[in-house]
């Protein structure tokens, strides 16, 4: 097969240097005549990797012509990804590495997508993949793979690189490689054999990592890698997979098919402490010169902007670069487990936060006499449900299969559907007042009014500082004295983290849905609940007919 496509021609005169001395690809150097030093007998699955990778030029920067040197943290990264049973089968399906920015994580990337379409782990018409954000980070991956190619002789004479369509095929086995991008056009119908992920933090959405991660069924021995800085964002499928990496090394479930590294600071680290610098970055002194982490850190002492930036890219920590509301510790601190059916009659409070057409609406009640627990109802429409993924990116559908999110029937919120669950929860629970933004309420009184649903204990609750400023402080304060239990709900988590406050001059705080990230919709419901349930303090009308307004 020809090659094609600018620096064919290159790739060609390097392919001649192999001519008429290629006996056997697999096995011999064509150019020496050597073996390959991944065929030696009795090497492990891991040592054939490791030296795949160790056999492979340096094409630029510090060492640029010498052959790599893997560094340990890799190399143990690598031990345990190709480890094997006792019948030389690779354990892992899914692995992870999280480190900071920096730590040569595409050049890695870029060697381990040429051992699995050319080197030991090569299989006949493999299909191997990177992906990243963006096209142009996904073309980084494939330059590296290029330029190794092109310094590799061997290489050179069975590759065909397509650069324009960044492709590379192998004319021996038939195994290709492909860049794909997160925003680029869907791809399906693939049969992936090797899958790695570059900085999946940056990812647009979800849909390309489910279409690969499913793509692997059809193959007996597949692999997905994933290599990137942490995400700010609990939802991030970044988060997930740390998260669950987290759990594996706690020891609270096992799955031998899984395997993370996280190199990452304490939350609690010192911005100008050289011990924290090293634990986010294995490759200090290395890839990344410890002068230039030594001034970053220093800037973001100076500038308290910059601190979350440096957090997150320097040490390797889920922080975002726009300071929350809420302190995540102290929120996970309130996660404790909600037993629904123990609440049924119980007397609650209610914030009601409804949505435009085709957004997030919330009902949450608050139990103050039950140990501040927190029950939670979400609806959007069900027929905007993938495109709220790819808007937020968060995965809607999947909360929607688990029962923490009710889709209403059209593509537009149905009021109609969402006054039918009130009158049901007011029926289950002794709800004492619904406090509402006054923001369509108007259609939702109507809709009660016709529906012949019985009045409902609705309460008009001001948006500014002098309403929900109070709120804000009683929420706190239940927070910070664990006088909460959510039950760690997940999209009222997304909202927790995206929270952010409006501070007036007098210090009066209130929900931003200007200046928060993203939805904060059952927070500002929930901070709501926990107003009504401050403002009703007076046993003589907590323990008589409801809540007397003044």
């Amino acid at each position: 097969m020809g090659r094609r496509g600018p620096g064919a021609g290159r790739l060609a005169q390097v392919a001649k240097m192999a001519e008429d001395r290629t006996p056997n690809l697999f096995d011999l150097n064509p150019v020496s005549g050597a073996p390959q030093p991944w065929t030696l007998p009795d090497m492990t699955r891991a040592e054939r990797v490791i030296a795949f990778v160790e056999s492979l030029p340096i094409t630029k920067g510090f060492g640029a012509g010498d052959r790599v040197q893997l560094l340990p943290f890799q190399r143990d990264w690598l031990e345990a990804v190709y480890a094997t049973d006792d019948e030389g089968n690779r354990r892992v399906r899914t692995g992870l590495l999280s480190v900071a920015r920096g730590q040569g994580k595409t050049v890695l990337a870029a060697m381990l997508c040429l051992c699995h379409l050319i080197g030991p782990e090569c299989e006949p018409r493999g299909e191997c993949y990177s992906a990243a954000a963006t096209r142009d980070q996904s073309a980084l991956i494939f330059a590296e793979m290029e330029a190794i190619i092109g310094e590799s002789p061997w290489m050179a004479a069975r590759l065909n690189v397509q650069r324009f369509h960044k492709q590379i095929e192998d004319t021996i086995t038939g195994s290709k490689y492909r860049a794909l991008a997160s925003d680029g056009a869907a791809v399906h119908g693939l049969a992936s054999s090797f899958v790695i992920c570059d900085e999946l933090a940056q990812w647009k959405g979800r849909e390309l990592f489910d279409v690969l991660r499913t793509s692997m069924a059809k193959r007996r021995e597949p692999l997905m890698l994933t290599i990137g800085t942490q995400s700010p964002h609990a939802e991030n499928i970044m988060s997930e997979l740390v998260d669950y990496a987290g759990r594996i090394g706690a020891g609270e479930i096992e799955d031998p098919s899984f395997h993370g590294a996280i190199y990452a600071a304490d939350e609690d680290a010192a911005l100008d402490d050289p011990e924290a610098w090293a634990a986010a970055n294995p490759a200090l002194g290395v890839f990344v010169n410890e002068q230039t982490i030594r001034e970053e850190a220093q800037k973001a002492l100076r500038m308290p902007t910059f601190e979350p930036a440096f957090r997150n890219l320097h040490l390797n920590q889920r922080v975002d670069a726009e300071p929350k509301a809420i302190n995540p510790a102290e929120w996970n601190a309130c996660g404790e487990q909600v037993d629904i059916a123990a609440l049924r009659g119980r007397p609650c409070y209610a914030g009601l936060d409804l949505s435009s057409v085709r957004d997030l609406s919330a009902l949450v009640l608050f139990f103050p006499e039950d140990g501040g627990a927190v029950l939670p109802y979400f609806w959007c429409p069900k027929a905007g449900l993938a495109l709220k993924e790819e808007q937020d990116r968060v995965p809607y559908r999947t909360w929607a299969g688990q029962g923490f999110i009710e889709p209403t029937p059209g593509a537009a919120i149905d009021k109609a559907f969402i006054a039918q669950r009130l009158a049901m929860v007011c029926q289950d629970f002794d709800v004492k007042a619904i406090a509402y933004d006054r923001w369509g309420m108007a259609e939702l009184r109507a809709i009660l009014d016709r529906e012949g649903i019985p009045e409902l204990p609705l309460k008009d609750w001001g948006q500014g500082f002098a309403s929900m400023g109070p709120a804000v402080n009683a929420f706190e304060t239940a927070l910070i004295e664990g006088k909460l239990r959510h039950a760690m709900h997940p999209v009222l988590r997304w909202n927790a983290s995206n929270l952010i406050f409006d501070t007036d001059p007098a210090g009066g705080r209130k929900p931003s849905k200007s200046r928060s990230i993203d939805r904060i919709d059952g927070m500002a419901a929930l901070i709501m609940a926990c107003g009504l349930a401050a403002k009703d303090e007076g046993p003589e009308v907590y323990r008589g007919a409801g809540i007397e307004w003044v």
